[in-house]
């Protein structure tokens, strides 16, 4: 079984910045793709931002030039960094992982969601 679970979301004025974590654990053989989604009320989940597991990275054209997706592959971490926050980016943001486990499932995982407010 394989868990992802997020932190650091929040309350930030407009212009503010946060910083998401994501963390894998389980019975993981090996993780694919790392990668942020997030969903607004009323509106369908979407893609933020992902990145393989060589490093090759996608992003939603609204939120380039101010997130950064990373991630630590020895610890099965994402990070997404939200700069110049705006209140259009309040949402529930997702983690999510395309991997292996060690039984030789291939998953598709999603994280419980943590809450960023942009708000003033």
């Amino acid at each position: 079984q394989v868990q992802l679970v997020e932190s650091g979301g929040g309350l930030v004025q407009p212009g503010g910045s946060l910083r998401l974590s994501c963390a894998a654990s389980g019975s993981i053989y090996s993780i694919y793709t790392m990668g942020w989604y997030r969903q607004a009320p009323g509106k369908q989940r979407e893609l933020v931002a992902q990145i393989t597991r060589g490093g090759r990275i996608n992003y939603a054209e609204s939120v380039k030039e101010r997130f950064t997706i990373s991630r630590d592959n020895a610890k099965n971490t994402v990070f997404l960094q939200m700069n110049s926050l705006k209140p259009e980016d309040t949402a529930v943001y997702y983690c999510n992982a395309d991997l292996h486990s060690t039984t030789g499932a291939r998953y598709n995982s999603w994280g419980q969601g943590t809450q960023v407010t942009v708000s003033s």
